[in-house]
């Protein structure tokens, strides 16, 4: 499936060469419904590339003396209960805590509820200790939300402010801003779906989280950050951006670490700094490498994935150094389909027939879980519905996202752990009857 289809969701795409004018193409529609094309001034949520804005803040305030990234992060965080995780370890997702996010399900919030930063900031709180040993890496949007208020609490002023006059302004990212309400609204914005059978359907939820997400702003003005980025890392002479000041740290993917919000590949012919970005139907990307190429992407629907454009321009500028790239752009609008995902069956369990195995409950997420078994087959209830857990060993069942390890038979559970991939360890204890 190519970006380019009339009538549907697409994206823009900007690529950069060092020294040179930028290319772009910008494909499909902004609003479905109202018939705007995608254009120079469609403004996209980016996900998580807004993380390395965040960190910038938090380095900043590091060199005026506002912060030491080695210090305890509770010393400005009071409420936080690891009292060895460092503001470093906030940045390079090495602090072990869950991501907030993902424990939303567990705590009995569906798809579309909304929750706001201070729920998920209340999610975080409850954790007693690292889920990780000291050092690991684990990705957590936890970390970024936390830097937001660990910065606002310095700079005494929101972080879209403190952005808009440190960052946005500076830069001319006039389009730019972090979205701090849901019920904003953001001038000139791409609306973000995913297909259904008939058409199109809306996929954005009415939340706003400052900080790991909610960034806001167009391809022009992410080339104008990564170019500042770019200055940044030629005026250091550094190996990576801001090296000097924070240690990259081994990521999930190898050989690829991780710094202030920022992936990196450090390998020699290679090196560049990206991060990639997807919530809600919209996907982000952005790449910069050492010499200065720099390529952003903004999709606005699940089934475009602005990574893979990304990779397929790195692919088509590596067999074609010297074509122009207003020629080369629609040649890779075709490798930007994200892989389609089995479609469920729309049945709903409604649970007779099971045997109850119990009711759990974990000290670090608020609510309870039910288990329930069918013959061999156990069944996790979470918001009134089931998952269908399968045999992954002999004493762990495999669920979507997540594992359950069992201490013993599945008779009689007193208890298991709760294993989600970014929100690992999670113990739970059955409820005895009062």
């Amino acid at each position: 499936m190519t970006a380019d289809r009339p009538g549907a969701p697409g994206l823009t795409l900007s690529v950069r060469r060092p020294g040179q004018e930028p290319a772009c193409r910008h494909f499909g529609l902004a609003s479905v419904e109202h018939q705007v094309p995608i254009g120079p001034g469609t403004v996209f949520n980016t996900g998580s590339v807004a993380k390395q804005i965040t960190a910038h803040l938090v380095l900043l305030a590091a060199r005026d003396s506002l912060i030491h990234l080695h210090q305890p992060a509770a010393d400005l965080l009071p409420r936080l209960k690891p009292t060895d995780v460092t503001v470093a370890d906030l940045i390079t997702h090495t602090s072990g805590l869950r991501d907030a996010e993902s424990l939303l399900s567990l705590a009995g919030l569906r798809d579309l509820d909304h929750y706001t930063a201070d729920d998920l900031r209340t999610l975080a709180y409850r954790q007693r200790a690292r889920a990780v040993p000291e050092g690991r890496f684990l990705y957590s949007n936890t970390n970024y939300l936390l830097l937001a208020e660990l910065i606002e609490t310095v700079h005494r002023t929101d972080l879209p402010a403190l952005a808009r006059r440190q960052v946005f302004t500076p830069l001319g990212m006039h389009a730019t801003r972090f979205r701090a309400d849901p019920r904003q609204v953001v001038l000139d914005a791409a609306a973000a779906y995913r297909p259904i059978k008939d058409g199109w359907q809306h996929t954005q939820p009415p939340v706003a989280l400052p900080g790991p997400g909610t960034l806001f702003t167009t391809a022009y003005d992410l080339d104008r950050w990564l170019g500042n980025l770019h200055h940044i890392w030629q005026q250091d002479n550094t190996p990576l951006p801001w090296a000097e000041t924070i240690g990259y740290q081994t990521a999930d993917h190898q050989p690829y670490l991780y710094g202030p919000g920022l992936y990196a590949d450090p390998r020699p012919g290679h090196t560049a700094v990206f991060h990639y970005g997807h919530e809600h139907g919209f996907s982000a990307a952005t790449h910069l490498t050492r010499e200065g190429l720099r390529i952003v992407c903004l999709a606005n629907t699940t089934d475009l994935a602005a990574d893979h454009a990304v990779a397929a321009v790195l692919r088509a500028l590596d067999e074609h150094p010297g074509q122009d790239l207003h020629e080369l752009l629609p040649l890779v609008s075709g490798s930007t389909r994200r892989p389609a995902r089995p479609a469920a069956d729309g049945r709903q369990d409604d649970g007779r027939g099971h045997r109850e195995l119990g009711r759990f409950t974990c000290d670090e997420v608020p609510g309870t879980l039910r288990l329930t078994r069918t013959g061999d087959t156990l069944h996790l209830w979470r918001r009134g519905s089931a998952d269908r857990l399968a045999p992954a060993g002999p004493a762990t069942w495999a669920g979507n996202g997540y594992n359950l390890t069992l201490p013993g038979h599945t008779d009689d559970i007193a208890s298991f752990t709760l294993d989600l991939d970014r929100a690992p360890g999670l113990a739970y204890v059955r409820l005895r009857p009062s």
